[in-house]
């Protein structure tokens, strides 16, 4: 993906990108925004989007037709057949027109300004307006670009201040102050209520389809197998199946377990998989192309403040959460987890735009999403907690402190829902509640940092293998040209192998919940208690050899199918496939520990080690849950959050510690031996401009090394495109945006000179230009366009002929208002690391570099990531200031 240097972002995700792109309008005005003003200028209907583009058509001359329609623009007309974009179905702009004038409102100022012409075609008085009464026009971004974090934050802050002026007008000013107060707080609300009920639905439905592959409650179809076998109240011991519940030979009057049984329970095992996840790849292709993945990696960027139109919409919530079900029911070695993050912040998207103050404003939208986001870590695991730590440490870019309140209540609020419809049948708000009653010992500090050894080079070496599956999926067209059969045929491999061993033939949650649990009395004939006797010894003969090689194949196989399956084209998460892997690692580890005590026990004769295994000495399942965290450690490089989502999800309190050895040891040898996390490298394989505020620059290096267009002209580095202040007619600006395809121009002087006046966006000089040639008649095609004051004396005076301007010269055009007279600026010497640390905490969009007052180049966020991502080849390269 490329950037060029006044801040347009190409496509980022390439031609077979994990995410398909479905929007291509970013270059234009947007349809609907279009359509809003003309419907306010009454010219709706007159002519079609294409032909009024300023980017995609001719410059228009003035014709009679246009003098027409100026005459008659009072006259609203309407067609009862347009079609509107849903992506572009926000709020009209605040265009406003009077008999000789366009009102526009400038989204910086809050204030509106008049682009005046006479009929003698002399600039009008370009008035200072009063404080506007209306709030300032919202923010509207492409597709695939960056929001500009402070100008919106000030619009706000205009809005707000419109809104405070009147609230002593009593009543309605008063209530309205109230509602905006409160606004943020009840759209939280709504968000958590939501999320926790959609989560209860997803795990419900998922637990349900996930048994029909073994079989169905003959009495109660609705029921899953756990909720079956409660009701009948017959069931022996645990795991074992009860009269009420029917297999699928059974169903077919098949009772003996031949041959001919295990065949036919296959074949339903496969079949049931497949025709899951082939409907679930059906659905994301044909309807929400947006819908695949884990989403944790996108939604990272988005509150960083990069925009995908509808990766947060309507259609991509419904189809997510129904390919979520069909593809957790089919047996893949994926999770549900991330892609519940997506599915929260797609649910505080569409709940924002209830109210205006975060619809229509990209950076207070954001607050919400972080909201959102701990809100899904919630519902996923249990963790209220852990999500507004999740949405902290990982997911957040700005996270200012009323934004954590509102996460915390919003977590808080999903939580309880999801507590009050009870879908895991255990009232409990941990999803795997341990009750160890052994206490850990100073000597196991040991074996709990080689699990955190273990889950860091298993995140790093996971993360390269499946980034080179990635790779090929992206540059293979036989691969990722058809993602349909890539899902079925992974889902038959995985389906095929899973049933012949029982720690990958259950769901993910069934196996941590097994694996985390102890050993004891009440788990006789279970498998992997077997070689356990009642009083809790060890017996190490057929049984413990059988369940040692069930659980390590169970583990290089579910190792194998998640490096295949995340990322194909259904919605797939990453943390349960880490944390089974985990939890078999911790597990296999406690086997061989305790064969190693009970030998050096039996060869004993001081009787240091005279105690009970499994009682005194050591807990299997605290293992479990250690190593599952160091695995999830490794591949996510989480520290606070996951320990905290740890300590939620077992409800023990006392094992704190050691997961927190095993998690810094799986960060440290993670980022030693591959730098990046899972989701981390996914953004940098897409191409996002995703500036990590946890990265570091560490080369000495200045603004004028870096910016575009580059200072070595000898690379082929084009000009820098620039708009001068009082010498281009109306055609040359609109000639300048055809040919370009920057995101803004700074405004000079003269061209000579290159002294900054200011910077104005593309979007902005679009809709004012639009505006004056929908309602302005005398403005045409060689009108001068002024962004300076009447009256204001400049180094170079516009050009109309020897003898000086005529009278009969064309209407000048005044656009002041529209441009930003402070643009942020960094002199040429500017250390990088400084300009690094300006995009991240300011959340710039763009940043000029200026010598002695001169405008030189632009630098952007793309900018710093292919310098930064180039660095080693840069290593010659000094800051002069240190030399």
């Amino acid at each position: 993906a490329e950037e060029d240097f006044n801040g347009n972002l190409a496509d980022p995700l390439g031609a077979t990108g994990l995410i398909e792109r479905r929007y291509s309008r970013s270059d234009s005005v947007p349809k609907a925004l279009v359509r809003w003003m003309q419907r306010l200028l009454g010219s709706e209907g007159e002519e079609d989007f294409e032909s009024v583009s300023l980017i995609s058509s001719p410059v228009r001359a003035s014709s009679a037709a246009q003098n027409r329609r100026f005459l008659n623009f009072g006259m609203e007309r309407r067609r009862r057949n347009n079609v509107y974009d849903d992506s572009d179905d926000e709020s009209r702009p605040n265009v406003h027109n009077t008999n000789d004038e366009v009102v526009f409102a400038d989204p910086a100022s809050g204030s509106r300004s008049r682009l005046g012409v006479n009929e003698r075609g002399g600039g009008g008085e370009d008035e200072e307006m009063q404080n506007d009464p209306l709030p300032p026009m919202f923010s509207k971004y492409g597709d695939f670009h960056t929001i500009d974090w402070q100008r919106d934050l000030a619009r706000d802050r205009l809005r707000h201040k419109s809104i405070e002026g009147r609230s002593k007008d009593f009543p309605f000013g008063l209530l309205k102050a109230a509602w905006d107060a409160g606004a943020g707080w009840i759209c939280v609300l709504l968000v958590g209520l939501a999320a926790g009920a959609t989560a209860g639905v997803i795990d419900v439905a998922a637990r349900w389809m996930s048994d029909l592959k073994d079989g169905v409650c003959a009495d109660r179809f609705w029921l899953d197998r756990e909720h079956c076998c409660w009701s009948s109240n017959d069931t022996i011991y645990k795991d074992s199946d009860c009269s009420a519940w029917t297999t699928w030979p059974e169903m077919f009057n098949y009772y003996s377990h031949s041959p001919f049984y295990y065949l036919v329970e296959l074949f339903f095992f496969v079949a049931w998989a497949v025709g899951m996840s082939t409907l679930a790849v059906l659905l994301v292709k044909v309807f929400a192309p947006y819908a695949c993945g884990s989403g944790i990696p996108e939604i990272k960027c988005i509150l960083s403040g990069f925009i995908i139109r509808g990766y947060l919409g309507k259609w991509t919530f419904l189809i997510k959460s129904v390919g979520l079900i069909l593809a957790s029911a089919s047996g893949l070695s994926l999770g549900k987890e991330g892609p519940m993050v997506h599915l929260a912040c797609c649910i505080g998207n569409i709940i924002s735009y209830l109210f205006p103050k975060y619809g229509q404003n990209e950076a207070k939208k954001r607050e919400i999403l972080s909201a959102s986001a701990a809100a899904g870590v919630s519902v996923a695991f249990g963790a209220p907690i852990g999500g507004v730590m999740f949405s902290l440490e990982e997911a957040s870019y700005y996270f200012p402190q009323k934004t954590m309140w509102r996460s915390f209540f919003c977590a808080l609020v999903a939580g309880i829902v999801l507590r009050f419809l009870n879908p895991f049948g255990s009232d409990q708000t941990s999803l795997f509640h341990v009750d160890y009653m052994v206490k850990w010992t100073f000597i196991e500090l040991i074996p709990f940092g080689l699990l955190g050894v273990f889950g860091g080079l298993v995140g790093a070496l996971f993360t390269v293998l499946n980034l080179r599956w990635c790779r090929v999926r992206k540059e293979n067209k036989l691969v990722g040209g058809n993602p349909i059969y890539e899902v079925v045929i992974i889902t038959l491999f995985t389906a095929a192998i899973s049933y012949f061993n029982p720690y990958l033939h259950k769901s993910g949650t069934a196996v941590i919940k097994q694996l985390f649990d102890r050993c004891g009395p009440e788990d006789y004939m279970v498998e992997l208690c077997e070689y356990r006797n009642a009083d809790g010894n060890v017996y190490f003969g057929a049984a413990f050899m059988s369940v040692f090689w069930q659980l390590l194949i169970a583990l290089i196989m579910k190792f194998v199918f998640t490096v295949f399956t995340f990322g194909i084209k259904i919605p797939c998460g990453l943390f349960v496939p880490s944390l089974v892997m985990g939890s078999l690692a911790g597990r296999l580890l406690a086997m061989l520990i305790e064969g190693f005590l009970r030998s050096v026990q039996d060869d004993s004769t001081t009787g240091v080690f005279s105690c009970q295994i499994g009682k005194d000495c050591m807990m299997p399942g605290l293992y479990a849950m250690v190593g599952a965290a160091a695995v999830l450690g490794g591949m996510t490089r989480m520290t606070v959050s996951l320990v905290v989502i740890m300590f939620e999800l077992t409800g023990s309190l006392e094992f704190i510690v050691p997961t927190m050895v095993a998690v810094m040891f799986a960060k440290w040898v993670g980022d030693a031996t591959h730098k990046q996390g899972m989701y981390e490298a996914h953004i940098e394989l897409n191409g996002y401009p995703f500036l990590d505020n946890k990265g570091e620059y560490p080369y000495s290096t200045t603004a004028y090394q870096v910016m575009r267009p580059s200072a070595d002209r000898s690379e082929g580095s084009k000009e820098l495109a620039v708009i001068v202040q009082d010498a281009m007619t109306l055609g040359e600006i609109e000639q300048l945006m055809r040919d370009t395809q920057y995101n803004g121009f700074p405004v000079v002087v003269s061209r000579e000179s290159m002294y900054l006046v200011g910077y104005v966006t593309r979007r902005e000089l679009q809709l004012a230009l639009h505006a004056a040639r929908q309602n302005q008649a005398y403005v045409v095609t060689a009108s001068m366009v002024y962004f300076t004051a009447p009256g204001q004396s400049s180094v170079i005076q516009p050009s109309h002929g020897d003898e000086g301007p005529s009278s009969s010269a064309p209407a000048p055009l005044r656009l002041r208002r529209i441009i930003d007279l402070a643009p942020m600026t960094v002199t040429d010497q500017m250390p990088m690391e400084t300009i690094i640390d300006m995009f991240r905490k300011l959340g710039l969009r763009q940043l000029l570099v200026t010598r002695s007052g001169k405008v030189l180049g632009i630098i952007t966020k793309k900018d710093i990531l292919h310098f930064m991502r180039n660095a080693s080849d840069l290593e010659s390269i000094t800051n002069p200031n240190f030399k």
